[in-house]
């Protein structure tokens, strides 16, 4: 069974297990998405309805397409600007063709059934989580309750200070002098 099916101002020709590049869908990769704008949609020769029609897509990834070099001159005028763009592009593979609430209907698989919802806790995260609680113990304030151990850190931040611009002074060991200090003035003489 093959589609033609419209996203991105653009229209496809697509079959069950076929990849194509559309443009940028919302969407991380492993996402499904539905297609429901379908123009056309038939088996061999035969066409079909397409009311209610959609197409199920599953996103393989997010990609930028080549470099395109945009680059705008008007002569005489010293006029040039040059950018570059890519397109971002998302890359689909078709999973099937047909009515999309019907495919709904079905039994849930096994896998569906027995793993939990995403947003569902497992029994034993939420009964530690009542547990701790309950029974938990404060913890302990990092932050020095005296004056004299929170000025400690500022006095230790002092020391580190003169080592850091002994650390910067190589670099500006090989530096070339001054002009103005190796130059002398013709007022001067």
């Amino acid at each position: 069974m093959f589609a033609v099916v419209r996203t991105g101002g653009k229209q496809y020709r697509v079959a069950p297990g076929d990849k194509i590049v559309v443009e940028k869908l919302d969407g991380n990769a492993g996402d499904r998405v539905t297609l429901g704008d379908v123009l056309l949609a038939g088996d061999g020769s035969s066409l079909k309805s397409t009311s209610g029609l959609t197409v199920a897509a599953e996103i393989v990834a997010q990609a930028k397409g080549d470099k395109v070099t945009v680059f705008k001159k008007r002569r005489r005028h010293n006029y040039r600007r040059k950018q570059g763009h890519r397109q971002q592009h998302t890359i689909l593979k078709i999973v099937a063709i047909g009515d999309h609430k019907e495919a709904k209907k079905t039994a849930p698989t096994a896998e569906a059934a027995t793993a939990p919802a995403k947003g569902a806790k497992t029994k034993a995260v939420a009964d530690e989580q009542a547990s701790s609680d309950v029974a938990g113990t404060p913890t302990v304030n990092p932050a020095p309750d005296n004056a004299e151990a929170a000025k400690a850190p500022k006095a230790a931040a002092k020391k580190a200070a003169p080592a850091k611009a002994k650390a910067e002074s190589p670099s500006t060991k090989n530096a070339a002098p001054a002009k103005s200090a190796a130059k002398k003035s013709p007022k001067a003489k």
